[in-house]
């Protein structure tokens, strides 16, 4: 199997793009590639310019934020088929909120997001389909990050206990 075919059947498997319409698959094809990184080789740093959304096909990728007091932690970790980098295709965000590392070997498709977010703003109705999609990602991340939150909350580590 070629890249191209490789490639093509990455993206088909892909949730967010699925029945989605020929024309717009193809254009999406266009402005995607296959990329294949190490265990503990970065995707992308927190601050870094929101440039390209990532899919996992094989593998994981922890989502990472700088925590004062505990460093670089830990607040998602990505499996097949979950989207890296959402925030790249949202109209506002233009610097990561977080950073990416592969936690094992892993095979991700790598989407430029200002092409396609220029693809949804010139055509409405793969706009609707893709930010909608985006949204569930956005709420799923949400929830997480609250429950996680709480689970810090109520069992804070030493230096988080204050001593009044």
């Amino acid at each position: 199997m070629d890249e191209n075919e490789k490639r093509i059947n990455a993206l088909q498997t892909v949730p967010l793009f699925q029945q989605i319409s020929e024309e717009h698959f193809e254009k999406i094809l266009e402005i995607t590639s296959l990329v294949e990184v190490e265990a503990k080789q970065e995707l992308f740093r927190e601050g870094d310019p929101e440039d390209f959304l990532y899919v996992v096909i094989q593998g994981r990728v922890a989502i990472e934020m700088f925590v004062p007091s505990r460093g670089r932690t830990r607040i998602h970790t990505a499996e097949p088929m979950d989207e890296v980098g959402w925030s790249s295709v949202t109209p506002v965000v233009r610097r990561r909120t977080a950073g990416a590392r592969a936690v094992l070997p892993s095979c991700l498709l790598k989407i430029d997001a200002i092409k396609l977010r220029q693809f949804c703003d010139e055509d409405c109705s793969l706009g609707y389909i893709i930010m909608r999609r985006m949204c569930n990602v956005i709420a799923s991340r949400l929830l997480t990050t609250r429950l996680q939150l709480l689970d810090v909350f109520a069992h804070p580590g030493k230096e988080d206990v204050s001593n009044d």
